[in-house]
């Protein structure tokens, strides 16, 4: 199937681009991250001409030919008059986990050229085919917020937005495009190899739309009608697409209902230390009480991950019967008559460790460092010995307080050092919602603007759209 590329060109007019002087697109020379380069390139040139587009590619150094299909995407950006850079994955490769450690370091290298280039975009290739890839691995593992895929904007690190314009598109809808055009690309040996998980399934979930790649040429010419043949509706890929669709809608709505009961229920007492009104472990809306908790719980113990929904709606339930108290996620959970109180745990603490840009503290802080630190540490009250009072607010239930208290950071001039309670010049520690610290779904964003809110952390960017999409998405 050979799309107009009028029909292409339009999938980047839900952004609006034309108030950044700089983009960048993830370009890694096969035929998803070409397209978009090249496609991208002629919105710009049409609808933004005063928009700089930097074409990045990430060489992770796993493959003898990478460097050379890194050449070979700066020749055809220096033909097409893009700027490109090359950046390389340098330290030691990990002895397993290769895929994900891959996917981590070329998302920090390109947020890197981002930030370097002044620019809070990254355009990335990602088409209909990865996103059935990615829902077919999940749903293995049965993960249920995960059923909905990749959406069509993540925020890496709370600055950098990760767009994918093409996930509606399939695969070989650009490769048609390409070939239209005369452009070549490369492929990726990795892509075939068994040893890893998302080529098996990549194998298994044949793509039924024509590929002219694989068409008849007689004389020169494509066999008449290849272009207008439509794809087959059904199979496999179409399953997924719609479960991902489907589960999309819910966990976006799931969020909003979430964010109007964290703005209603939910106050922040003292640092470190929520309060849930009584009412909240009865709300009547039970998904959105139990999403939120499972969201809070790992916001508070510092948690990257939330905490099994099974587990919680059981702590649900006790909380609606107080008293109450028990340990989750690195959280402290206690249910008093006056309602529902959490504080990050004083076991697992960490110990003093050097301040350094960008850094996630405790899954709770994100430092930025503005000048050099020297020999600074940062540290919880607790494990550096810190004197920690009694609460300093009598409405306050006095365990709780004192726990959140000593798991408040503090700093020093070393590891043993003096300390001081209040980062230096130079240096901010700015609060984070740990589940979205790394990466901020499109689909979650009015329930992680909320527990921004209330945490006392920064308000989330605008995304580029011309449309707001948190409950949308």
């Amino acid at each position: 199937m050979l799309k107009p590329p009028s029909a292409l060109l339009s999938l980047f007019s839900q952004f609006d681009l034309s108030s950044r002087p700089n983009i960048v697109a993830a370009v890694s020379g096969g035929s998803d991250s070409t397209a978009l380069l090249l496609l991208l390139r002629e919105h710009l040139l049409r609808h933004a001409p005063n928009t700089r587009l930097v074409a990045v590619t990430v060489d992770h150094g796993l493959r003898s030919s990478s460097a050379a299909e890194a050449e070979a995407v700066a020749r055809l950006c220096a033909g097409k008059e893009i700027e490109h850079r090359t950046l390389r994955w340098s330290e030691a490769k990990p002895s397993s986990g290769i895929p994900a450690a891959a996917r981590e370091a070329r998302y920090r290298l390109l947020a890197q050229a981002a930030r370097e280039a002044g620019t809070d975009i990254v355009f990335t290739g990602h088409t209909v085919n990865d996103q059935a890839e990615t829902v077919f691995m999940r749903k293995a593992r049965g993960d249920g917020l995960g059923l909905s895929g990749m959406a069509p904007a993540t925020l890496y690190d709370g600055t950098i937005w990760l767009l994918r314009p093409f996930l509606g598109e399939r695969r070989a809808v650009l490769r048609n495009h390409l070939i239209s055009q005369g452009v070549p690309w490369a492929e990726d040996a990795t892509n075939a190899d068994a040893r890893f998980e998302r080529p098996r399934v990549r194998a298994r979930l044949k793509d039924d739309t024509p590929d002219l790649t694989t068409t008849v040429v007689y004389a020169g010419t494509l066999f008449e009608g290849i272009f207008d043949r439509p794809a087959q509706p059904g199979g496999e890929i179409a399953s997924l697409l719609a479960l991902a669709r489907r589960r999309g809608r819910d966990r976006a709505d799931l969020a909003n209902r979430g964010a109007v009961l964290l703005t209603a229920l939910a106050r922040l007492a003292a640092p470190g230390l929520l309060h849930l009104d009584p009412s909240f472990a009865r709300y009547r809306d039970r998904p959105a009480a139990l999403h939120a908790l499972r969201v809070l719980l790992a916001t508070v113990g510092g948690s990257e991950f939330l905490p099994p929904a099974e587990r919680i709606e059981a702590v649900l339930e006790r909380l609606a019967k107080p008293p109450f108290r028990g340990t989750l996620s690195r959280t402290l959970v206690a249910a008093r008559g006056d309602g529902v109180w959490l504080a990050r745990e004083t076991r697992g603490l960490p110990g003093p460790v050097p301040v350094e840009d960008g850094a996630i503290w405790d899954g709770r802080f994100r430092l930025r460092v503005e000048k050099h630190a020297g020999q600074l540490h940062i540290a919880a009250r607790q494990s550096a010995a810190a004197e920690i009072p009694g609460a300093p607010d009598a409405r306050l239930p006095r365990s709780l307080a004192r726990a959140a208290w000593a798991g408040q950071p503090i700093f020093q001039s070393s590891a043993s050092g003096p300390v001081r309670t209040d980062p230096p010049d130079g240096i901010c520690l700015v609060p984070v919602a740990a589940p979205y610290a790394r990466f901020l779904p499109s689909f979650d964003l009015d329930l992680a603007e909320a527990v921004n809110r209330l945490i006392g952390a920064p308000q989330i960017p605008a995304p580029p759209f011309r449309e707001h999409i948190g409950s949308k998405a």
